[in-house]
Parts: C-alpha cells; structure tokens; sequence
C-alpha cells in the first residue's frame, strides 16, 4: 500500500463508497426484477407433456402465443380502452393542473387534495366501491332506476362495462397525473409571466405559448406510465368480474389471461409466455413514445 500514490488510494476508496450506496440496491434489484424475469423466460421455453412431463420445446409457446385468438382478442380489448381513457384521463389531469395554477381559485390546496385523495385509495378498494355503485341488484344505478323510474343503461353489460372500468382507472389517476403536471408549471420561471403580462398577453395566451411548452416533458412522462398501466391492467376487472363474469370473462386483458391460466388452468409455462410477451409489448409501446416525445422536443 505504502507503493500506491495517495490519490490513487484515494480514488480507490471512493469507489468502494460508491458500490456501498449503489450495492443495495442492485442486489435488491437483481432479486426482485432480474431474477423473476430470468425464470418467467426460463418457463416459457418449457411445456407439460402428457409424455415425458416437462419438456424443453424451445419457441413453441410463443408460436402458439402468436396466432392465439383469445390472447389478441385482450390485447385489441386494452389498446381501445388506452386509445379512450388515457386521453381523456390525461385532458382532465390537464385542466385540472391548469386551474390550480391560474391563482385564481380559493382554497386552491383543498382542491388539489381532493383531486389527488382517490389515488390514494388501493386498487381493489376502489374498484369494489364502483362495484357497489355499478351493481344491478342493490348499487346506485339499480336504485336510481327504481327511484326515476327511468331504464338507466347497465354499466357492467357487454356495451358499457369497458367504459366503466375506463371510469375507475380515471378517477383512480387523474389526481397522479395532476400532480406531475402542476410540478412542470411550478418550475416555470415567473420572470416569463411578468414579461407576457407587460407585453399584453391574456391568460389563453400565456397557458397557450408559455404553459403548454412547459408541460410537454412531464405529458410524456404522464403518457408512458399511463401506457405501461393502461397495458398492465389488471385489478379492475378481475374484482369486477365476480360481478358480472359474463362479461369480463377470464382473458378480458392479457395479465387477467396469464393470471387464470397459472392459478385456474395450471399452464404456468403458457402463463409465463404470455408475460413475457406481453412486457415486450409493453416496452416497444412505452419506448416508442418516449423516444417520439424526445423527437418532438430536440
């Protein structure tokens, strides 16, 4: 040691500071992402034989992946319902970080906790209350049509149900994205408003040339998680399916597919097929509007 320069020794160490900080995490990282991604693979290339039990197959599962109906059938199922809720759920989450920001509505901090609080709200809880208003039997909607004497449209029919879930994930989410807007325009210098205010500009001209361009990184951060939930999706229908199973049937999206295919079917090789096809879908999706939005922005 006493050959080694001292800041080689001293760069030497602060190495090992770093690893110390980052080791955690990445040995953390490695058994709960790594490793269930390495197996998921490991599975996917395996099938139960009635002869020879389980049994390497190579790529056969994502052949059968690849022209199964039931699988595309829930693919073409959440990329409408992402076409519909994630624009609308994104305009709202817009609006509503705009009027926050516009310092002109009182009590302004009770507004944003009350547009945030549903997000706070589990997943499952959520969906099980809009179970209670969506029932036929004993929800809001059935005792609105006995009370009117109206015929209401059922939410979990075969027309209205994907709309319904469409409902819960926004209620769900649009205080999130609210939030990720309203710190884009928090960090927008106020040196440009004072300038656009002297210069003439209204408040549409301001949000129009100074917001919006501002909020145009934190609207792509917004769009690829809502993306990646939007593909992911999963707790919403498969608690309301115990309401209406004969509309949200087991493959009503690709991880409700997977799901019932390892724990009701036993096809845990399938299962994994499907998860790893669809993470690759997920990524491509993802990936390509983070790199479209970058585009955009250079």
């Amino acid at each position: 040691m006493a050959d080694i320069p001292l800041a080689a020794r001293r760069a030497h160490r602060r190495r090992l500071t770093g690893w110390g900080f980052v080791g955690p995490f990445l040995v953390v990282f490695a058994f709960a992402l790594v490793a269930p991604i390495g197996y998921a693979i490991y599975l996917s290339l395996f099938r139960e034989q009635l002869i020879g039990g389980n049994s390497f197959v190579w790529f056969d599962n994502y052949r059968q992946a690849l022209t199964d109906p039931q699988f595309w059938a829930s693919v073409r199922r959440v990329a409408i319902f992402l076409a519909v809720q994630v624009p609308i759920m994104l305009s709202l989450a817009l609006l509503a970080a705009l009027g926050l920001d516009s310092a002109r509505l009182r009590w302004a901090p009770l507004y944003r906790l009350s547009i945030f609080l549903p997000y706070a709200v589990p997943a499952v809880v959520a969906s099980l209350m809009w179970g209670f208003v969506y029932g036929a039997q004993f929800g809001l909607v059935s005792r609105l049509r006995s009370a009117l004497h109206v015929d209401l449209p059922d939410p979990l029919s075969g027309s209205w149900v994907l709309a319904s879930i469409g409902n819960v994930v926004t209620w769900e989410f649009v205080g999130y994205n609210m939030l990720i807007c309203y710190a884009a325009l928090r960090s927008v210098p106020g040196d440009l408003y004072e300038a656009a205010e002297i210069d003439g500009a209204g408040g549409l001209r301001i949000a129009r040339s100074i917001k919006l361009p501002a909020l145009r990184p934190a609207l792509v951060v917004a769009l690829v998680f809502s993306i990646i939930g939007s593909l992911q999706l999963f707790n919403e229908p498969n608690v309301l399916h115990w309401l209406a199973p004969n509309t949200i049937p087991p493959n009503f999206t690709p991880n409700m597919y997977a799901y019932n295919l390892s724990f009701s079917g036993q096809e845990y090789n399938y299962s994994a097929t499907i998860a790893v096809v669809m993470g690759v879908l997920t990524m491509l999706a993802a990936g390509g509007v983070q790199w479209y939005g970058r585009r955009r922005m250079a």
